[in-house]
């Protein structure tokens, strides 16, 4: 399959049609898991990146243009959830303004599980996600007939970190991390030395992601076994600024929250490399690119209410701009960029509107980039789950 600039489209509805610009390796493979769904509305947004010449007639442009020209009131764009994926939404929303853009968007940050739970009973057009959707979040969406597009934007190192003091551990390995945060340890672990020999037998201050956290869910299910396996005395917050300045602020301290965190913070914390058979890993965009950074690397996601999509111009340009930019405002942010080709399938996902979960409520540890991006673009899903 190639692909042209040359778009074609009708009064109903607009595709993209045998597309023949450039060569597009990755984009080719996936884009025959794309058919043009019949008996559905297509979403009028044109793809830059892939039909240039459809911005100006597209739908969407011109439904833009009467709503501007009506002078309209945009309604708010209400984001919220996860305290990782805020930094690159954030750097969204500057760079929305930047380029013109006026209508308000309303962002918070208070973690993965509360932004699912606004968002499945629609408090909210978009949801940050730094897990995919699990089962009961499926169900309550579902219940509440909301249906939504699940869109990977970038991919993240959860990064352990100790103030730059610390003069004993300069590497941590999985198992050490078990028997440090796992339920068994609570009460009992609370020195250095409990959990490696040798490190001295002084206090240990913990910090970490609380239990709205999609960070908390995929540090546990990937150490502990399970999302739910966590000791709970130690200092927690969804904020990951609190838990920042937790360790920043106690030389016997260890916490952990993703990588853009750390890299913001460089100068107050220093990074444990994780143990693995191949040697020990640092945290890095080239570790994780190469995945090498297992089990703590994993995809970030943000989730569009298909509705509300469809209703709010606002929305859709928003959401369009984001996903478009990505590869800038992902690296802006100081989390890991998803490849370039990869932004264009994800704008494709939009576009066409292939709605549900790839990852059917599951939790998976430890995916190379590629691994997860074949799972986000897996449009063969059961039933219930779409």
């Amino acid at each position: 399959m190639t692909w042209s600039s040359v778009c074609s489209g009708s009064k109903s509805k607009w595709h993209i049609a045998d597309c023949h610009s450039g060569s597009f390796p990755d984009l080719e493979l996936i884009a025959m898991a794309f058919p043009i769904l019949p008996k559905r509305p297509v979403l009028s947004i044109p793809i830059a990146a892939l039909c240039s010449a459809a911005l100006a007639t597209s739908p969407l442009a011109h439904a833009q243009s009467l709503a501007q020209g009506a002078g309209g009131k945009a309604s708010t764009i209400r984001i919220g959830g996860s305290s990782t994926v805020f930094p690159i939404m954030k750097e969204a929303i500057r760079a929305f303004r930047e380029a013109g853009n006026s209508t308000p968007i309303d962002l918070k940050e208070t973690g993965t599980s509360d932004g699912f739970r606004r968002f499945c009973s629609g408090q909210l057009e978009i949801a940050n996600a730094s897990r995919p959707i699990n089962s009961k979040e499926l169900k309550a969406c579902s219940s509440n007939r909301i249906d939504f597009i699940e869109l990977p934007i970038a991919f993240d190192a959860l990064t352990i970190v100790v103030h730059p003091s610390n003069t004993w551990a300069n590497q941590i390995s999985a198992k050490e991390l078990a028997r440090l945060w796992g339920r068994q340890a609570e009460g009992k672990v609370d020195r250095w030395n409990e959990v490696n020999l040798d490190w001295p037998e002084r206090p240990i201050k913990l910090c970490g992601p609380g239990k709205d956290s999609g960070t908390y869910d995929y540090f546990n299910k990937a150490i502990n076994g399970s999302p739910e396996n966590s000791r709970q005395d130690y200092s927690s917050s969804e904020d990951d600024n609190v838990i920042v300045r937790c360790v920043a602020q106690n030389p016997n301290a260890l916490g952990y929250f993703g990588l853009s965190y750390y890299k913001a913070n460089q100068g107050k914390l220093r990074a444990l490399g994780i143990v693995a058979p191949s040697g020990t890993v640092i945290p890095s965009v080239a570790n994780v690119q190469a995945g090498r950074y297992r089990p703590l690397s994993r995809p970030l996601f943000i989730y569009v209410n298909d509705k509300a999509l469809t209703s709010k111009p606002d929305l859709r340009k928003f959401t369009t701009f984001t996903i478009s930019n990505g590869l800038r405002l992902v690296g802006k942010a100081g989390d890991i960029p998803l490849p370039a080709s990869t932004y264009q399938l994800v704008e494709s996902k939009l576009y066409k509107r292939i709605t549900g979960s790839a990852f059917s409520g599951d939790l998976p540890i430890g995916l190379s980039i590629g691994e997860a991006l074949r799972r986000s673009f897996d449009v063969n899903k059961l039933p219930q789950f779409r």
